[in-house]
């Protein structure tokens, strides 16, 4: 994950030094326990590089879609236990909601 927030990290600042401001966006780090964690192993998640169709086909309608935001475009796919990234039409990331009890 801190790949991850490294590449966006980088990808906001890109942008603004080619745009000649300041960044836009606010990041905020979170970090939780080990042991709060979703079980990535208990749930079938799209994987890297699925197109959008591929992911409505095989889990169906998503609850709520936000975005597309950016350039380039990302996308958030919301289902009952995880929320699916797109950039583009193509899964970056799918991450597992972790549920209050």
């Amino acid at each position: 994950m801190t790949n991850y927030r490294n590449v966006m990290a980088a990808a906001v600042l890109a942008t603004a030094v080619f745009a000649g401001s300041a960044p836009l966006a606010h990041a905020e780090e979170l970090r939780v326990p080990v042991g709060s964690q979703a079980d990535r192993s208990q749930i079938s998640l799209p994987a890297n590089g699925m197109s959008e169709d591929s992911v409505r086909n095989r889990w169906g309608t998503p609850q709520d879609i936000k975005g597309p935001v950016g350039e380039p475009p990302i996308s958030q796919w919301h289902y009952q236990n995880f929320v699916v990234y797109f950039e583009g039409n193509r899964v970056i990331h799918a991450v597992v909601k972790q549920h209050k009890d």
